[in-house]
């Protein structure tokens, strides 16, 4: 992905503290990434995540997975292993 792909991605979030406690959401929704990349991960396919999310694009998908991978890419965290 170009760099110009990336931004154009991540132009489709918006972080605003009257929506959502300014969680980082789907520009015009009150859908966080956190949920959708929480949902992902849980094993859902985008394709049930957009049947359960009708007003959710693929872009949508697509640029909070960019903001995540971004976010890993900037920052370190540790990984705590549990016995």
């Amino acid at each position: 992905m170009t760099p110009a792909e990336m931004e154009a991605l991540l132009d489709r979030l918006e972080a605003d503290p009257a929506i959502c406690g300014g969680l980082v959401c789907i520009r015009g929704t009150r859908i966080p990434v956190t949920l959708i990349l929480g949902t992902l991960a849980a094993g859902d396919s985008a394709d049930e995540l957009l049947r359960g999310y009708p007003t959710l694009t693929r872009e949508d998908v697509q640029a909070a997975l960019a903001y995540g991978a971004k976010l890993a890419h900037e920052r370190i965290l540790p990984l705590v292993r549990s016995s």
